[in-house]
């Protein structure tokens, strides 16, 4: 994807955060202490299927302990290597701190292309894995907890899960193992969605502030805003789902692998969604206009880019053709270093992955947390709070009807104000809060220093700021 003389996405991720603690005061110990990853783990493990033995290569990298459990996703994907999964690893410790959920760094990844094997062997290959990586302690409730990512989703996890729970009979805690379980089997409501929800809410946190805005070359609300997505699988849908119907911004372009849709108008996100799940891809959609080479949208005139799948799609050898003047990375590292460079001194805004997709692990800390109090949020509290809201509106309604003054409350405010918060709506809320403090810290560090040129160096700024505080409150 991206040209030979650029630098790996591991390596990427290192120069991003030499840029970063170039600009710190810390201690050359501790610096390469916070760089490096503390351990990867190589398994290779045969399943028989198909009449013969087939061996795997799966990984886990664990980058940082500083807290524990460590978090990480599990890819499953032909081209996953040492290197990837240690930099995605990386990326999660100052992810995790960013945000304040209280986890280290971890990321797994199995070489094995998911479309190549039916469900049944599916299951078999990874509960294998699974039991590979729990036997070394690499997936556990109190030590290190995976969730799904590319190529893994919610059948994954609970056959996950299970596995573990087998092998650990006695734990109390088992579902806390991993997060992205479907909700019959602990998951939580609102994690499918998270990470696409997430970048929703840093866009519309973004957007409340005019300086930052006039710093991209924009002005107004997300409403009317041109935006093109690059991947149109789960996060990439429902961020455009989002946006779309609620923010009422406009999907000008939709890249998928095999060509592009365009459309001024907007394109009808529910529409091309149900389509590349028939058809595998875009190709032939009634929705918009189609477009064979899909890379080429990336270059084309839009106010919002959302590079949702790959990494490296924004690097060398396209970066000054790039229009967008805002650019969120709702994928891991879609902007290679060398573009990133670019970028920035067109004017380019970027709000970096590090801060965009968190919220599919601010959600995981929910889950983690409702699994270890074995109660559904809201479970407590909704009645109640139901029942308060009922008492205000009967006194309104009384008062009104005693003094004569015809008051009337409109039916959709009654119905509205007297729902009380269940646990989508109680997820919501925290993710909210969550992407709006990681925000409000990342642009005080981007305003408030005038060494610091961009949102991506601010991020890692306060993210290794708080790693370091935590490994001197161990006493490192």
């Amino acid at each position: 994807m991206s040209t030979p003389n650029e630098p790996s996405f591991r390596e990427s991720v290192e120069l991003m955060f030499n840029r970063a603690v170039a600009l710190m005061d810390l201690p050359p110990g501790l610096e390469n202490k916070i760089r490096v990853c503390n351990a990867t783990y190589t398994v290779r493990f045969g399943v028989r299927l198909r009449g013969q033995i087939h061996t795997f290569t799966g990984y886990r990298a664990v980058h940082s302990e500083h807290m524990e459990p460590v978090k990480g996703g599990i890819r499953f994907a032909p081209n996953v290597h040492q290197d990837e999964v240690e930099a995605l690893a990386a990326l999660m410790t100052f992810k995790c701190a960013l945000v304040e959920t209280p986890f280290g760094g971890s990321k797994g990844g199995l070489c094995i292309d998911p479309r190549e094997w039916d469900e049944h062997e599916l299951e078999q290959i990874t509960r294998r894995f699974a039991y590979e990586l729990a036997k070394r302690d690499l997936i556990s409730p109190s030590q290190n907890v995976p969730a799904p990512d590319m190529g893994t989703g919610e059948r994954e996890m609970a056959w996950i899960a299970d596995q573990y729970a087998r092998m650990n009979t006695t734990e109390i805690n088992a579902r806390a193992c991993v997060t992205g379980k479907p909700l019959n089997a602990g998951g939580i409501a609102g994690r499918v969605e998270a990470t696409g929800r997430g970048v929703q809410y840093a866009l519309q946190e973004f957007f409340r502030y005019p300086e930052d805005i006039a710093a991209a070359g924009l002005e107004g609300t997300l409403k009317d805003k041109r935006i093109v997505v690059q991947g149109l699988g789960n996060v990439g849908y429902h961020a455009a789902k989002f946006l779309s119907e609620e923010d009422g911004s406009k999907i000008v372009g939709i890249i998928e692998r095999d060509g592009a849709l365009t459309s001024d108008a907007g394109l009808n996100v529910e529409a091309v969604h149900a389509w590349i799940a028939e058809n595998g891809g875009v190709k032939g959609c009634p929705e918009g206009t189609y477009v064979e080479d899909g890379a080429s949208v990336l270059e084309a005139a839009c106010d919002i880019m959302i590079p949702a799948a790959l990494e490296g799609v924004i690097n060398l050898s396209n970066a000054e053709r790039i229009q967008a003047p805002l650019i969120i990375e709702a994928a891991n590292g879609p902007i290679t270093s060398g573009a990133d460079d670019i970028l920035r001194e067109k004017g380019c805004v970027v709000i970096p992955d590090l801060y965009a997709n968190a919220g599919g692990v601010t959600v995981s800390y929910f889950e983690w947390v409702k699994n270890l109090s074995h109660i559904r949020f809201g479970r407590m509290g909704k009645r109640q709070e139901e029942a308060q809201h009922l008492l205000l509106i009967n006194e309104l309604e009384r008062l009104s009807g005693d003094k004569g003054l015809g008051w009337e409350l409109s039916p959709d405010f009654k119905a509205r104000f007297l729902r009380g918060a269940g646990e989508i709506e109680l997820v919501r809320s925290g993710l909210d809060d969550t992407m709006r403090t990681a925000y409000q810290a990342m642009r005080a560090v981007w305003h408030g220093r005038e060494d610091v040129h961009d949102l991506r160096i601010a991020a890692y700024l306060v993210a290794i700021d708080r790693i370091s505080s935590s490994y001197r409150a161990k006493g490192l």
